[in-house]
């Protein structure tokens, strides 16, 4: 890495750190955006009087419905920005890096660009922008991903960094709640977000390859401004790269490939089918979706109702209603402060197992596994802390809860594309992360119900379900357990071999 192609991977380092950090998960601040659009009266033809409150005039009314359609759109927007991650993960491995992030930018404009001249009259509209918003994000979180190996053997810290980025983007929606309170219109902050496509544009043509980054990246390896070639020879570049790392895995043992989550299973083993489905398919994989699917629902539910939670406790306080949801929206952007260091504990870690498994003769794979199981564990442990503050009832107790769902959410998404890219072949990486994107985004769709369930027959009380919530997330310790299990099965077998 010398001279002009150093800066010019720095340069794509950090314009896509921006764009991940301004653009990719701003759905994730929609209690601020809720609050400017109850300001703004979306919806407020579903709320009702208060019918228990006759003669008292300064009842607040019963917005109950309205918060169902606030809540109903998050239930959508979250599901899409999971569930259209599968196919986007496809068009990104079948079509490449340009025509992904094309897509990207179309729908990501056209969204912001519906937001800004939408009305009370035609709020139902938000319903086909939010999906769109959110599929642009992820597609320009996916495409930003491969950047991390550009970086060696920092591509975990890279790619953690970037999904905590991309959780703290939900800033940007306080940002416009900010500006709204100072007289910003929502419909200028929305045309000055549409502008930014044209910057989009510029960074797809100029510091993003037109294929895919290969990993590892070979010596001679161009792309973006320092690319005097045309698609067709910067894909003979990376199909040479793949091949070359096909060969070396093929004639090596696996503790040589420390580098490569080879499927290599140590010394006088058969490697496993390298077909998708037979990773799909695996125990592995299963429990890496329960993991996700439980702690993602816990953080959907609570950003979701926020707006209605912070409502309920504040007693119908605007004021305090808005303090909290500013407090709620200023942690989220440390979220990508927090996320490095899930991947900073992954690679010392497995740099740390690399250098025993020189004596040990443990596989490649399981030296990857090692690493991770700190990471998973660490975030289970985060995401139960935050759920249990997240049951209490108490107002203050929330700024404790803010703390540990921004740290917990950061580990979460990060550790998710950092344990596929370890646990599972590069090849595959697009599809399994769209397929387990895709699969929790099913299980998402229980907030809207849950919600519902809460704000009817429990009468606003969520006690019970809170309580179910917590014991489903003490299940996704079993996780990180059999991760440990399985590497400590592998190690073993070496030995007696």
């Amino acid at each position: 890495m010398q001279g002009q192609g150093l800066c010019l991977r720095v340069a794509t380092l950090l314009t896509g750190l921006l764009e991940c950090l301004g653009f990719a998960g701003v759905l994730f601040g929609w209690a601020s955006l809720v609050y400017v659009f109850k300001a703004e009266h979306y919806f407020d033809e579903l709320c009702e009087p208060d019918a228990g409150a006759m003669g008292n005039f300064t009842a607040q009314p019963d917005c109950k419905a309205q918060d169902e359609r606030f809540s109903l759109i998050f239930t959508l927007g979250s599901f899409m920005n999971n569930f259209m991650t599968f196919p986007a993960g496809y068009i990104f491995d079948r079509f490449k890096t340009t025509v992904a992030r094309l897509i990207a930018i179309f729908l990501y404009t056209s969204a912001t660009l519906t937001i800004a001249f939408i009305s009370a009259d035609s709020a139902f509209l938000l319903f086909l922008a939010m999906p769109m918003l959110t599929v642009g994000g992820i597609l320009f979180l996916i495409t930003n991903l491969q950047v991390g190996n550009l970086f060696g053997k920092h591509r975990s810290t890279i790619i953690t960094l970037y999904n905590g980025a991309f959780d703290s983007s939900s800033a940007v929606f306080l940002i416009i709640k900010l500006l709204y309170e100072q007289g910003i219109s929502l419909k200028a902050s929305f045309i000055f977000l549409s502008v930014f496509s044209a910057w989009h544009v510029g960074r797809t043509f100029l510091l993003m390859p037109r294929g895919h980054i290969p990993y590892p990246v070979p010596s001679n390896y161009s792309y973006g401004l320092c690319s005097g070639n045309d698609a067709r020879e910067e894909e003979k570049k990376t199909a040479e790269s793949e091949k070359l790392e096909l060969q070396s895995k093929e004639s090596l043992p696996a503790k040589e490939d420390p580098s490569s989550p080879s499927e290599a299973l140590g010394p006088g083993k058969q490697q496993e089918p390298r077909s998708f489905w037979s990773y799909a398919l695996s125990q592995r994989f299963a429990w890496h979706l329960v993991w996700l699917s439980v702690i993602q629902l816990w953080h959907y539910l609570f950003i979701g109702t926020l707006n209605s939670l912070l409502t309920s406790l504040a007693k119908g306080d605007r004021a305090l209603v808005s303090a909290y949801t500013n407090a709620f929206a200023i942690t989220q952007f440390f979220g990508v402060l927090c996320a490095p260091w899930n991947g900073l504990l992954m690679d010392r870690l497995k740099q740390k197992y690399q250098k025993e498994a020189k004596s040990t003769g443990s596989s490649a794979m399981t030296v990857a596994l090692r690493s991770a199981v700190p990471s998973l564990a660490l975030t289970s442990l985060l995401c139960l802390g935050f759920a249990l503050c997240a049951s209490v009832p108490i107002l203050p107790l929330q700024y404790v809860t803010f703390i540990l769902q921004v740290i917990s959410r950061s580990f979460l998404y990060g550790g998710n594309a950092a344990f596929l890219t370890l646990a599972f072949p590069a090849e595959h990486f697009g599809k399994l992360f769209g397929l387990v994107m895709a699969l929790s985004a099913i299980v998402s769709l229980l907030q809207f119900p849950i919600f519902t369930f809460i704000k009817g027959p429990l009468q606003n009380d969520p006690l019970y379900v809170n309580v179910m919530l917590v014991l489903a997330t003490v299940l996704t310790f079993v996780h990180p357990f059999m991760v440990y299990w399985e590497c400590r099965r592998e190690r073993k077998s070496p030995a007696t071999a």
